[in-house]
């Protein structure tokens, strides 16, 4: 491990702890409850505050800002936490807060995600690992983004939506339902335009697997989803189709998207 490196226009708040091989770079600010795993990168401009802990080899680039205040008006300066996993790409401009007391005091991240140019994280997220929030996406407050989730430029999500692994969100599309594992959503009004069929390729599904996932959709769109998968989670499913019924009959108050009529 390389030794750590801190610009000399760099401001180390007393109390943060910075890990082996760190580089801190020029008019970067550290907060004092900041803790940083070996060999974080917070190139120049960047600010870190708050009770945050960024994750070994994760590279934050210029002017972002990781663990301000939430943008909540509820929010009183109680005490909460962010936590970013390791090995992610935070891109310029990128901001991330903390929680809230109303929503658990916590937004995490997952590890290997990248986050591009503009992204937003709201308050009490719950990010998975590898997802991508493609440029100018914003993630409304108490959002859980599943494992291996792509959302694309310049979309929104509502607050308190769910989405399910493997799914894919479109450019330009406002998600304000549910997304099932491994779904394709676009549109203005997002609805459900299918599978994630080049995501779940990409992660070794079987054609056998993947058949099982359009037999079971093509049965949800036949009535209300979660009587429907109630009804097929009582017969033998694959692994895949038994995850999304299970995301489907999960602990939620939102509706989920549907198949464009």
């Amino acid at each position: 491990m390389p030794e750590t490196q801190i610009h000399p226009s760099a401001i180390i708040e007393p109390g943060a702890e910075i890990g082996p091989g760190c580089v801190i770079g020029p008019f970067t600010l550290v907060g004092p409850q900041v803790r940083l795993g070996a060999g974080v990168v917070l190139k120049s401009h960047v600010v870190v505050a708050g009770d945050t802990v960024i994750g070994d080899e994760t590279v934050v680039f210029p002017f972002a800002s990781i663990g301000e205040v939430p943008q909540d008006l509820k929010f009183h300066g109680e005490k909460t936490r962010l936590e970013i996993g390791k090995r992610n790409r935070i891109r310029e401009y990128v901001t991330i807060n903390p929680g809230t007391e109303g929503g658990g005091a916590l937004t995490l991240v997952g590890d290997d995600g990248l986050f591009m140019a503009g992204s937003h994280v709201a308050h009490d997220c719950k990010i998975g690992n590898r997802v991508i929030l493609v440029n100018n996406v914003a993630i409304a407050g108490h959002c859980v983004l599943e494992d291996d989730v792509i959302v694309g430029g310049l979309s929104g999500v509502h607050q308190f939506v769910r989405i399910g692994r493997g799914a894919m969100i479109g450019a330009l599309s406002m998600v304000a339902a549910d997304v099932i594992p491994f779904g394709l959503v676009q549109g203005p009004r997002a609805h459900l335009d299918g599978l994630n069929l080049v995501g779940l390729k990409r992660r070794g599904a079987s054609r056998e697997e993947m058949h099982a996932l359009r037999d079971m959709l093509t049965g949800l769109g036949k009535g209300a989803f979660r009587d429907t998968a109630r009804q097929m989670a009582q017969e033998d499913q694959s692994e895949k189709v038994r995850e999304v019924l299970d995301f489907i009959l999960g602990p939620s108050d939102r509706s989920f998207l549907a198949p464009h009529p």
